[in-house]
């Protein structure tokens, strides 16, 4: 069973008394928990697990014909997945130690506290969910590669730490908790976000918002919604978007901004999954998934006070780091060509062909902005590009602002530049030789003959360099 199902199976409640029965199972009910189940003779609790699956049992302990602690047992050693709560009117500590080492999971003294109940359970059920999720990465760990890599089709990548990510996604796609994704801005928080949705096999969408610049009444009103009348202008009722979410994905980008007032909302939705709209007397479920990304610095946050510290372990139940562009340098020629041939598909031109020499330039910058950066430059030199070979200018122009290129100047009034000018790995002569014979060509405007001119060789010679070029990248 995956580990979603878990967290939907029925809650069984277990006592001879009728009255706390139906009282228990009301209040699970309107915590959230659909399915809940009674029975007042402990005899008919072995018959109905061999039936069907359970999520949790809360069983008294002293009852007719048979114990509860007789039935712990048997459950504990036929089931041991299944968590188990004990409730007694014995405030006894030895009978209490007994049942914990029997099996039990909890111990609760009778008359029971609803909030209690319903934090008991809560914890239980997420135990189980949470114990069943190890289970499941420790065995996809054990691969170097996802299970489903359509999943991941959207993500261009050839990146071990990448691949090590999807594994860990595939692991916890299916779990009701949060999860908060991290990393620089442009590095691709939420494409992880759609894997996550898609492996999850959830009903609903994923719904997106960035939460950046909303102030807690508009956060509240997004989320949320708001009562008819609730403030000047709220003619009619409002659902927010965990409402149109249902029980698929909400994304919340930017999660580093949020005021303390927003954050202190998101953490009463996360803990018991209910929410006030604005305006509202009576609280509202949601079983959307919540997922957060932010590029900021969360646990230096929390150090600094801008962060709730019990938000923040909350949303970190399952925590992903994306690396930067320049720790997956590996993954720069397919992204390049990747976008190379989608920004030509948008412009409706032939992709044109990309000299190896971009690489080398690339592979030298460090990537401020990540993914999205490459994207743009990408963008922009297909856009200027009038030939069949993609024109470096573009990128270079970029890559100047942030740092010295290789090459440049290196043969100003036919003086060599200073080693200074040089990146930090010195090119081949092959890839210098390419690098030359793509300028040249780009100066000349694909005249040959002029290429030839400006790099001091014959046309003949130049045009065998050509074509052993292109017989070597076919």
């Amino acid at each position: 069973m995956q580990c979603k199902d878990l967290g939907k199976l029925p809650i069984l409640l277990v006592d001879d008394e009728a009255q706390l029965l139906h009282s228990a199972s009301l209040v699970l009910r309107s915590a959230g928990f659909a399915e809940v189940l009674t029975l007042d003779d402990s005899r008919a609790v072995l018959p109905l697990l061999a039936s069907r699956p359970i999520g949790v049992i809360v069983l008294d302990l002293t009852m007719p014909h048979l114990s509860g602690k007789a039935l712990l047992e048997q459950i504990a050693a036929e089931y041991p997945e299944i968590p188990l709560i004990m409730m007694t009117a014995t405030n006894d500590l030895q009978v209490a130690v007994e049942c914990m080492r029997s099996g039990a999971s909890d111990y609760l003294l009778k008359p029971v506290e609803q909030s209690c109940l319903v934090a008991a359970v809560r914890r239980a059920v997420e135990s189980r969910v949470l114990r069943a999720e190890f289970l499941s990465l420790k065995e996809r760990m054990l691969t170097n590669s996802p299970h489903e890599p359509s999943a991941f089709a959207e993500i261009v990548t050839q990146s071990p730490a990448m691949f090590a990510i999807f594994r860990y996604i595939e692991a916890i796609a299916a779990s009701p908790q949060p999860v908060l994704i991290t990393g620089e801005t442009g590095a691709g928080k939420e494409l992880i976000a759609r894997a996550l949705h898609r492996l999850s096999g959830r009903a609903g969408d994923l719904v997106a918002v960035n939460v950046a610049g909303l102030d807690d009444t508009l956060f509240s009103d997004t989320l949320f919604g708001h009562a008819k009348g609730s403030f000047t202008g709220a003619e009619r009722a409002r659902d927010g978007l965990l409402a149109s979410t249902g029980e698929g994905t909400l994304f919340l980008d930017e999660i580093g901004d949020l005021s303390i007032a927003s954050q202190v909302k998101l953490l009463r939705l996360l803990q018991d999954g209910s929410f006030y709209p604005i305006g509202a007397d009576r609280p509202r479920q949601s079983r959307a998934r919540i997922i957060v990304a932010t590029h900021c610095d969360v646990r230096r946050q929390v150090d600094l006070g801008s962060f709730r510290k019990d938000l923040y372990f909350r949303l970190r139940t399952h925590h992903i780091q994306l690396p930067p562009l320049r720790e997956r340098r590996e993954d720069l020629p397919q992204l390049t060509l990747h976008f190379v041939e989608k920004a030509a598909d948008s412009l409706g031109k032939p992709a044109p062909s990309v000299p190896p020499a971009l690489f080398q330039w690339l592979h030298n910058y460090s990537f401020p902005g990540n993914i999205r950066e490459l994207e743009g430059m990408a963008f922009d030199a297909v856009a200027r590009s009038q030939g069949g070979v993609l024109s470096l200018q573009s990128f270079k122009d970029a890559i100047a602002e942030h740092m010295p290129m290789p090459g440049d100047g290196s043969f100003a009034d036919g003086a060599p530049a200073s080693s200074g000018s040089f990146p930090e790995r010195l090119p081949t002569l092959k890839e210098a030789e390419e690098s030359l014979i793509v300028e040249a060509l780009q100066r000349a405007q694909g005249n040959q003959g002029v290429a030839a001119g400006l790099l001091g060789i014959s046309r003949q010679a130049l045009n065998k360099r050509l074509i052993r070029r292109d017989a070597e990248s076919f």
